[in-house]
Formats: C-alpha cells, structure tokens, sequence
C-alpha cells in the first residue's frame, strides 16, 4: 500500500512547486468562496511572489517600470506617504539587487563603481544622515533617507546590472513610455469632457498624478528617448517610437506647463553647447550668475522690491495667453508664491547654514520664516507642496555642503556627457542611448529650477537612471561591451 501511495507523491523539485501552486489555488479558491472575499487568494499571491524572487527576480525590475505611470501617493500616519506600487516594489528590488550584487559583486565592473558620480551621490547619501542626525523632525528625514537609498539602489546599481547592452535600455524606455502615453488617453479623454481647458487640466490628470506639472515633466524626459530610440530602429518598432512621441506632444501641449515646454529647447541648447565643448563655460556662467544674483538680493535686502502686490496676484485659470502676460508682470500667483518661499528658505538656510533643517521637513519648518509682504492668496499651501525650487529645498534642509553635493553632482554629469558624446561614433547605439538619457537628464535638471521633482517616483526614477547609463555608455565607449 504504501509504495503505491508513494508513487503519487511529489519527488523532484518542479513536482514538489507545483503541487504547493495547486494547493495554494484549491486551498486560496475555498477560502475565496467560504469568505466572500479576494482576500484567501493572497497566499497564492505571495507564494507566486516568493517563486518570482527565487527563480527571475529582474522581472520586478521591468513590473516596476510597467506600472510606475500609475502608481499613486497614499497616505501613512504621521504625514508620511507612499507611493503604490512603486515604493513597495523599489523596497523588494533593493533587497534583490544588494544580495546579487553580493553573491555576484563582479557583474558590474569596479570602473564603474569608483566613477565620481557613484562616488558623489554616496557622498550626498552620507550627507543626508548627517543632516538626519540634526533634523527637526527625526521621523520624516530618517523616511528619506530610507527612500533615498530604494531609489538608488534600484535604479542605480540595478540599472548597472540589469541593462548590460543598448536593447535592454530601450526596453525600459518603452515600457514606461507605452505607460505614459496611455495615462495621456486617460486623461485627454478626461479633459476632453471639460473642452480641454487651461482651468480644468489638474482636475483631468489627478485620478494617475499628483497636479500637471508632474504629469508634463513625465512626458518631457520621455520625448528624448522617442526621437532617438525612432532613429535607433527600423520598421514597426521605428512607427511605434513614432506614434508615442506624437501621443505625448499632445499631452504635453494641453497640460499648459510654461516649464516643460521650455524644457525642450532647453535641452536643444544644451546638445548645441555641448557638441562645441562649451558645457565648462555654461557652467562657469551659471555659478557666476548665481552668485552674482545672490549677492544683489541679499544687498541691504533688495529683495523686499520685489514683493508682489496682494490684490495684482492673480491665477488667470481661463485664459492662457493672461496667464503667460501676469507671468512676465510679475502677477502671476504660482510665480509669486514660488518667491514667498524662496524667500522664506534663504532665511532658513541662514538660520542652519551648516545642517539646514533636516531631509524632509522644509513643510511646515518654513512658515516659522515667511516675509508676509511676498503673501499670496494661496499661502495657506493645503497641499503641503514645498519651494518650488530644488536647488533651495535642498539648501534649506541640508545646507551649504547638501547643495554644493548637488551642483557637483549634476555638473560632473553634464561635463560626463559632453566628453562622451565626443568619445561615441555618429549613428552607432551607444551614441543614441547617450543623447537620449542626456537630453533626459538636461530637461529633469530645468525642470528641479521651478519644481521639486527627484523625490517623485515618476521622475526621481529617470534622474537616477539617467545617471547610472551614462557611467554604462562610458564602458560602452571603451569597447567593453558588444554594442548593439
């Protein structure tokens, strides 16, 4: 009796999975039924998680970029948030991609992990949990400092592994573009409804993202990778490159964003600059006239003249063209608000010049700071946003060496790629990946001068993949990889 019973059951490996996935299904369905709920289906889920992880893990990677133009910021207690299911997938990847990297340490090359820019963002990372140490609120800036590392991580180190040659990049693009574009349907037909008007476009867009602006930059970094991933293909793929570039144009347009549609010729300006070897007198430039700015606004506080007067500062919600005019007048309610808190985060910064405030915590921190002759309307801020400015965020919450981490970080990559493009042959893929995560790069950096957008799971994403491919492009260059 007992040979013949055990002739049923499972002996190698493969025998004894599957008859733990049929278990799980009888046992998941039963519960199913008896509950009236989906609820006894999760154990399914998990054990069809836990087999993933065990044996191709690198499909989180591409699950992850599937479903980050959906992913949507839920609420934590305490003021914290998460971002669903992005953070919690970044949180499972990270742990994949550190015991690989682990097991395997030679599968990214040492080059490439003492290049400055990983050198640099773990000189900004080390800098996060000094300033941590001084924060006002411990809780939120140690829950940066946890995001900070599931962001580089993934998209870091993760990219180094997971995207060996051109076609894996490519791949990545697409499906986060194919993502984006039809997030774009979603919500022109949304908008649509209200005869896409300039008033209506938050409403459209916030059922898949937090307000316009996130919703445009997205679609601005991924027009890069359509032109040149267009020009890199032939046939069907080159009309699909097609089609998505003309589908996120249209979106792009009717989210009315002055600053990703500028963002464009921006990044051409840039391409100019850098096929003349010009990026170092660009960035002498900027420096110079930053501080050349700074200098004049904290002179005898010339910044008081421009205090904005409370019944001009308007929102010209139904007509575009008045909004563009009250822009350049200075009576436009989001530019003047923006300069209510840049002035507030200067007076941050010179009162924790060193440490700032601590990751994380420029809201509500800044309120103690405001000037009430640059009040707006709107400075209630229900929506908790913070100063509309990247460079002085990070200023105000990590001090001087946060932000000069920062400026070396981002000039480093500029000049990265202006050597590179002068290093790679016309017309060959490693040419086109680096145009396309440059142009990317260039219009992510325009966009952190009005937003602040590398903590966003939509964007933060890209500025570090971004990163990370220009490190690969360089080993490309050198010949140490097949270019395909």
């Amino acid at each position: 009796m007992k040979p013949r019973l055990a002739q049923w059951l499972p002996h190698t490996p493969e025998q004894r999975v599957f008859a733990g996935f049929i278990g799980l299904l009888l046992g998941g369905g039963a519960a199913t039924v008896l509950l009236h709920s989906p609820l006894g289906l999760l154990p399914l889920a998990a054990g069809l998680g836990v087999l993933l992880l065990l044996t191709e893990w690198r499909l989180l990677y591409y699950l992850l970029f599937l479903t980050l133009a959906f992913s949507r910021e839920m609420p934590l207690p305490g003021g914290l948030s998460l971002d669903v299911p992005s953070e919690p997938l970044l949180l499972v990847l990270t742990g994949c991609v550190l015991a690989t990297f682990l097991m395997h340490p030679q599968a990214v090359s040492g080059r490439e992990l003492r290049h400055p820019l990983v050198i640099i963002l773990l000189l900004m990372l080390l800098w996060s949990a000094v300033s941590t140490a001084f924060s006002v609120d411990t809780t939120k800036s140690v829950k940066y400092l946890l995001a900070k590392t599931w962001y580089l991580v993934p998209f870091g180190l993760g990219t180094l592994l997971l995207l060996p040659r051109p076609a894996a990049l490519w791949r990545v693009a697409g499906i986060y573009t194919a993502g984006a574009c039809l997030t774009v349907v979603i919500v022109g037909v949304r908008h649509a409804a209200h005869g896409f008007s300039f008033e209506s476009i938050n409403e459209a867009v916030q059922l898949l993202y937090r307000n316009h602006v996130i919703y445009a930059a997205v679609l601005a970094l991924l027009l890069p990778f359509t032109l040149y991933g267009a020009r890199s293909t032939q046939g069907a793929a080159r009309v699909g490159w097609r089609v998505a570039m003309g589908i996120l144009l249209f979106g792009l347009i009717t989210s009315y964003t002055r600053a990703s549609v500028l963002s464009l010729p921006v990044a051409g300006v840039f391409y100019g600059v850098a096929r003349l070897r010009q990026t170092r007198l660009l960035l002498v430039g900027a420096v110079l006239t930053l501080v050349a700015g700074a200098g004049y606004f904290l002179d005898q506080n010339n910044y008081m003249l421009y205090a904005p007067e409370f019944e001009k500062t308007v929102f010209n919600g139904e007509n575009f063209g008045k909004h563009l005019e009250a822009t350049y007048k200075l009576q436009d309610v989001s530019g003047m608000e923006r300069v209510y808190r840049w002035v507030a985060a200067g007076r941050m910064t010179a009162a924790k010049p060193l440490v700032g405030s601590g990751p994380s915590t420029f809201y509500p921190e800044y309120k103690r700071y405001t000037v009430r002759s640059f009040r707006t309307y709107v400075s209630e801020n229900p929506e908790k946003s913070t100063t509309h400015n990247y460079f002085l965020l990070v200023l105000a919450e990590q001090g001087f060496p946060g932000l000069i981490l920062l400026l070396i970080l981002l000039g480093t990559a500029l000049l990265t790629f202006e050597h590179l493009y002068h290093q790679t042959r016309p017309g060959t893929q490693p040419r086109f990946v680096l145009l396309a995560c440059g142009m990317s790069l260039v219009i992510i950096i325009f966009h952190l001068l009005l937003n602040e957008l590398v903590e966003v799971d939509k964007i933060g994403s890209f500025f570090f993949l971004n990163i990370a491919m220009l490190i690969r492009v360089g080993m490309w260059a050198r010949g140490e990889a097949v270019n395909e």
